[in-house]
C-alpha cells in the first residue's frame, strides 16, 4: 500500500497527557517509519509506558494528533486499535492463566471474522475453512517463536521467560503492522535476552513488523534497534542510533540524576 507521507507508519504530533496537574506527556511529537525497530528509553517516570497507552487508547490524550497510515486514530475506542492493524504486550503479562498456550493464541485472533453465529453453531464449511486457516496461522507462530513444547500446557505452570514469549506470540498472532513491545526483557535472564534479541530481529526481516519497544536494557537495545529516542519528563531528549544517543550526555545526566 502507498502511504502519501512516504516511509511514515506512525506520526504522532504534540501529544500532550496530564493526570491531575502532572503532565506525563509534553508536546510530543514521535514519527515510526515502516520497518524499522525503534526503542524508546529514558529513565523511570519518563513518559514511555504512557505514550504506547496514548497510541493504543488505553488513556485518551488532552491535545494532539496520532496518526497512522495516513489516518487520524486519536478519538478511536480501544477495541478497534487491533483491528487496524496494532498490537502491544505489557510490563505486567495478561495472559489467561488457566488457558493452554495454543488457546492463548487463538484468542488473538479476535480481530479476524469468524463467521455468523449460527455458520458457528452449524459448523459451516465456510466456518470450518475459516477454523483451519486460524489454526495453520497460529502454528506458524507458534513453530516461529520455538514454543512448540508447551503448545498443550496451561500458562499457570509456564516458566516466566516462556510466558513473555507467549504474551509475544499472542501479539503477533493478530498479524499486525506495527508492534509495540513494553520492556520486552524485563525478568529474562541472559541467554532469553539473547534470544529475544534474535526474534524482534526475524520480527522485522521475515514477518516484515515495524518494532516499537519501551526497553531499559541497553545490551538488547545496541542489538537490535534502527533508532533510540531518549524520553526524559515527558519530552524527547534526544535521538539517534544507539550509540549516539548513549554517548549523547544530556542522557547521561538525565539517567544519572534521577537514578537512585
Amino acid at each position: 500500500m502507498n502511504h502519501n507521507t512516504s516511509n511514515i507508519l506512525l506520526d504522532i504530533k504534540n501529544l500532550s497527557l496530564s493526570f491531575g496537574g502532572i503532565k506525563a506527556i509534553s508536546d510530543f511529537d514521535f514519527k515510526v517509519n515502516n520497518a524499522e525497530v525503534l526503542a524508546l528509553i529514558g529513565p523511570n517516570g519518563a513518559g514511555k509506558t504512557s505514550v504506547l497507552n496514548t497510541i493504543t487508547r488505553v488513556f485518551t490524550p488532552q491535545s494532539g494528533q496520532i496518526i497512522f497510515k495516513d489516518q487520524d486514530i486519536s478519538h478511536f475506542p480501544r477495541h478497534a486499535i487491533a483491528s487496524l492493524g496494532i498490537a502491544r504486550t505489557f510490563q505486567n503479562i495478561e495472559l489467561f492463566e488457566s488457558a493452554t498456550v495454543l488457546d492463548n493464541l487463538l484468542l488473538g485472533r479476535h480481530r479476524f471474522f469468524n463467521g455468523h453465529w449460527w455458520q458457528q453453531l452449524l459448523r459451516t464449511p465456510q466456518f470450518l475453512r475459516t477454523e483451519e486457516d486460524t489454526r495453520e496461522q497460529v502454528e506458524e507462530i507458534i513453530d516461529f517463536l520455538d514454543l512448540s513444547p508447551w503448545r498443550y500446557s496451561p500458562i499457570s505452570g509456564l516458566p516466566y521467560g516462556v510466558r513473555k514469549i507467549v504474551e509475544l506470540a499472542r501479539a503477533l498472532s493478530s498479524k499486525p503492522e506495527l508492534l509495540f513491545l513494553d520492556e520486552p526483557a524485563s525478568g529474562l535472564n541472559p541467554e532469553e535476552t539473547r534470544d529475544l534479541a534474535f526474534w524482534i530481529d526475524d520480527i522485522r526481516t521475515d514477518l516484515g513488523i515495524t518494532v516499537v519497544m519501551v526497553e531499559h536494557d541497553m545490551s538488547l537495545v545496541s542489538a537490535v534497534a534502527d533508532r533510540v529516542v531518549c524520553m526524559s519528563q515527558g519530552k524527547i531528549l534526544a535521538s539517534g542510533t544507539p550509540q549516539e544517543v548513549q554517548s549523547n550526555a544530556d542522557v547521561i545526566s538525565a539517567y544519572l540524576g534521577t537514578s537512585s
